[in-house]
């Protein structure tokens, strides 16, 4: 029960960020398109976590990994559920996109 809260917050095991980014991870920034264009990770995909279901077919390949992310990391969380239950293997909640941006360029 407590892994899987830990999970649930991103406090389970360490994920290395940039490794996932250079092996062609894909970094989906669940925010709304306002708050994209004030600023996001350079080369992330925005689709807005309330249009998420509805625009699955945007991702195409459910083996490919999936590093989401939005303000704080709630929608991520969110983001992330909705991707594994509709099959998506490979997904990761990064949190705040600027904390993600951080760890991924200080590697």
């Amino acid at each position: 029960m407590i892994d899987s809260i830990k999970q649930l917050l991103g406090l389970g095991p360490k994920v290395n960020y940039t490794e996932l980014v250079k092996q062609g991870a894909v970094i989906l920034d669940v925010r709304s398109k306002e708050e994209y264009s004030g600023g996001h990770i350079k080369g992330s995909l925005n689709i807005p976590v309330d249009q998420l279901s509805s625009n699955l077919s945007r991702l195409k390949d459910k083996q490919k990994t999936i590093i989401t992310c939005c303000a704080s990391g709630m929608r991520s969380a969110s983001a992330k559920s909705i991707l594994k239950s509709n099959g998506y293997k490979e997904v990761y909640n990064g949190g705040g996109w600027s904390s993600l941006q951080s760890k991924i360029n200080n590697h």
